[in-house]
């Protein structure tokens, strides 16, 4: 797929993952709609990248569309759409102290996680549907979830979020099932430990903060470090411009294999 002279929308793209993403497809010439709750941050983004900014809680059907029409509205094709909102949450099944997992939190990061990215890819692969071929394969389009190494293999305390990361693998192969017929490609990304400002943040600074990163990184095969944004950022592109790329999960972990803690 060209990316160049295409619309492309990325909910997250405020910030971490999905910020690296739309920097990566607006440089491949790409108008990009950044879809995201953070307003102040999502404009910025977008007027760095000469792109738009859509407020978008994507578990809301009304904001999705609307960040989907404003893709449409560009004047070029809607092409990509790559899904890096989420949100995470930790707590045991059973607690120490014996109570349950809340269910009001599971049910949250299921709707954020799973819906939202279910929400956004029917929506755009729909709009997708109403395009001209890209190409003589009659190609309209590529849809790239995120999920997470977390919903192979989670550890104690991942309950939710390995769930609703889980579901966004378990819905990648019937999607590009379902919408081989208009031509719209499905892959999921599942990235391991990546340096995002949710990790500068608890991270902070100084020696400590040096060594709790280095406990992230100590399980990484090679390279021996955190992986960055902008690496996923590269294999969204790589996955969109391969036209040969469908229906598949593919890790993005340096290696890693969580151990249960």
């Amino acid at each position: 797929m060209e990316l160049n002279g295409t619309s492309a929308v990325v909910t997250g793209g405020a910030s971490g993952l999905g910020e690296a993403t739309a920097r990566v497809l607006a440089a491949a010439g790409a108008h990009v709609v950044i879809a995201d709750l953070n307003e102040e941050l999502g404009k910025q983004v977008a007027e760095e990248i000469g792109g738009q900014f859509a407020k978008t809680n994507v578990t809301d059907e009304g904001d999705a569309a609307a960040a989907i029409a404003a893709a449409e509205g560009s004047g070029h094709p809607l092409r990509v759409v790559v899904n890096c909102a989420g949100i995470g949450y930790a707590a045991r099944t059973v607690n120490r102290d014996g109570s349950p997992h809340d269910l009001a939190s599971f049910a949250k990061v299921i709707a954020v996680n799973l819906t939202g990215t279910f929400n956004v890819l029917r929506l755009a692969a729909s709009a997708m549907a109403k395009t001209e071929p890209a190409d003589a394969d009659g190609q309209r389009g590529v849809i790239i979830n995120t999920s997470s190494v977390a919903g192979i293999e989670g550890q104690t305390g991942q309950i939710a979020y390995s769930a609703s990361k889980g579901g966004i693998i378990g819905m990648t192969v019937p999607a590009a099932r379902d919408l081989s017929v208009i031509g719209v490609r499905v892959n999921t990304i599942c990235p391991g430990v990546i340096f995002t400002p949710i990790y500068k943040s608890i991270a902070g600074g100084g020696k400590e903060a040096d060594e709790f990163l280095a406990r992230l990184a100590a399980p990484v095969v090679f390279p021996k470090r955190l992986g960055r944004a902008d690496e996923f950022g590269q294999l969204v592109r790589s996955l969109v411009e391969n036209d040969y790329m469908n229906a598949e999960v593919i890790r993005f972990d340096g290696g890693i294999r969580f151990q249960p803690k």
